[in-house]
């Protein structure tokens, strides 16, 4: 295998703990102590990518725990040290701060930024600026989102699939023995992408209304891919509260447009979705922006999730 290993001194790894090193996720090994192509991504999406194209070839760890919320992550030295030893890392520039730094300050040879692997676009919360939102600050976003960018590309299949191409290519390179199983890894995973795309076409061609609620903007690449408008509560900030403008304008909204449901997702709190169901005599339910897997997500694995999503979206917007 021609993957050139990073050796850490003993005196360094020694102060870094690196003595009982584990993997950041529980089922996985240590990151550079496998004779294979070891890979650190950044969060659930990019570690699926890896998994998905790596195969038997890759050994991959997250640096994002399952149920933690992934813009908030801050990396402890241990971390940073697995990405010194890896063969690769794989991140999402712009979504995670902590991590865009330690890998710009690391010696690693392949780093594979999905966000230069596609095209990102500015969406906010469905093309609508909302003033007089709390709570709502530039240290609460990053890099590309307070340039108006979009990280959230993994839900849109299309996009996603073009990250997959990108990714295979990159590990092609990086090692060339199993190249040929890289390369038939992710043609089978840009098919499987290129019919979940086809299921939310079909499933998403016919409904009685094309808005949705969401908690916070995640879904601008979906809704801009199958012909649906988003209305996000809080705009690309989770964490942030909503004016009561914006509160007043949503109900107006899901008057007009026929809205049913106001959709909040897992990770974060559902608060402020339910508060404006039930002022609004709404339903809720969830729509997972698949930033990670837990056991309250509807699925195992990304193709489960988004399946998931996409009988929920149905189910709200009056599919026919």
């Amino acid at each position: 295998m021609n993957v050139r290993r990073r050796l850490i001194p003993a005196a360094l790894a020694s102060a870094l703990g690196l003595g009982a090193l584990t993997a950041c996720s529980s089922d996985s090994a240590a990151t550079g102590n496998t004779d294979k192509f070891d890979v650190v991504a950044s969060f659930y999406p990019m570690a699926f990518l890896a998994e998905q194209i790596g195969g038997a070839h890759a050994n991959v760890t997250s640096l994002t725990e399952p149920g933690q919320e992934p813009h908030d992550l801050e990396l402890s030295t241990q971390q940073r040290a697995q990405l010194e030893e890896a063969d690769a890392a794989l991140y999402l520039k712009g979504l995670q701060p902590a991590v865009d730094e330690a890998v710009g300050q690391t010696g690693i040879e392949t780093k594979i930024d999905a966000a230069g692997l596609t095209h990102l676009e500015d969406h906010g919360t469905g093309g609508h600026t909302h003033e007089g939102e709390e709570g709502h600050s530039e240290e609460n976003h990053s890099e590309e989102e307070e340039h108006g960018r979009d990280p959230h590309v993994w839900l849109d299949p299309v996009k996603y699939a073009e990250i997959a191409q990108g990714v295979g290519k990159a590990f092609e390179k990086a090692d060339p023995d199993h190249a040929a199983d890289y390369k038939k890894n992710t043609e089978a995973l840009v098919t499987k992408l290129k019919g979940l795309d086809g299921d939310f076409e079909s499933g998403l061609k016919n409904t009685k209304s094309r808005v949705f609620f969401t908690n916070h903007a995640a879904f601008g690449y979906l809704a801009e891919r199958y012909g649906l408008t988003q209305e996000a509560i809080s705009g690309v900030d989770p964490d942030s509260e909503p004016s009561g403008a914006r509160v007043r304008e949503l109900q107006q909204e899901a008057k007009a447009d026929g809205v049913t449901t106001v959709f909040y997702e897992t990770l974060v709190s559902d608060k402020t979705a339910k508060t404006l169901a039930r002022d609004a005599n709404l339903k809720t339910d969830v729509l997972d922006p698949l930033e990670g897997i837990t056991d309250k997500s509807r699925g195992d694995d990304y193709f489960q999730v988004m399946e998931a999503n996409l009988k929920a979206l149905q189910k709200a917007l009056g599919a026919k």
